[in-house]
């Protein structure tokens, strides 16, 4: 019974870590909608339910993940960075659902320029983390390598567009909002939405460092 827990294991990592990303984009997707239809009730709860199943969706496969690892004797890569991949690609999944509910927490009235262009920028570094995490497991090939480490670049760059807007946003809303309470509350969810850029980043990063580590 010792020897047969330390055999190895059917669980397939990259497929779980290609339903987590399909599962954050989906939590990305219906954020934009929530996002652009916000002025219609009915639509924003809609979309904010969506957000919440997608997100509880992500969050049940990093539970499948973290527990198939302690009872995994051999892992495709390190087992440091599916346990470091998969609680990262969490966290993106984690703030996009804690920038639903802040907007509905504080009570948000009106969308803004900055709050739709951060919008779209987090949709697309989600999209690219799941292009990243889906040339996972061909990064033996020299080209699916090379693919893999582009996206990743690509990546960076939207976090820097992120970051270029972030700054924008701050001076504006700091300069013309004469609403102290609104400051506070834009301000909190132009941070989340930006660190929804970062957390893809830290994703792309980790990404990254497998496809040097493995290729």
């Amino acid at each position: 019974m010792f020897f047969g827990k330390l055999l190895p294991r059917d669980t397939n990592f990259f497929k779980l870590f290609n339903q987590h990303s399909d599962h954050i984009v989906e939590a990305a997707h219906a954020f934009s909608k929530l996002v652009a239809n916000y002025s219609d009730l009915a639509l924003r709860e809609k979309y904010h339910r969506e957000v919440n199943q997608a997100e509880g969706a992500a969050d049940r496969i990093t539970h499948e993940v973290n527990k198939a690892l302690h009872k995994t004797f051999i892992t495709p890569i390190d087992r440091e960075q599916i346990h470091n991949l998969i609680n990262t690609m969490d966290d993106v999944a984690d703030l996009i659902q804690d920038s639903a509910e802040t907007m509905a927490l504080y009570d948000i009235h009106n969308m803004t320029d900055e709050i739709t262009r951060l919008t779209e920028l987090s949709v697309k570094c989600c999209e690219r983390v799941r292009a990243a995490v889906q040339l996972l497991n061909k990064i033996a090939n020299p080209s699916t390598a090379d693919a893999a480490l582009k996206t990743c670049d690509e990546i960076d760059k939207l976090e820097s567009d992120a970051d270029r807007v972030m700054r924008t946003a701050m001076s504006k809303l700091f300069r013309e909002e004469p609403d102290v309470r609104e400051i506070i509350k834009l301000k909190a969810i132009y941070e989340l939405l930006e660190t929804i850029t970062d957390r893809c980043e830290d994703v792309a990063n980790l990404i990254e460092g497998v496809v040097l580590e493995n290729s």
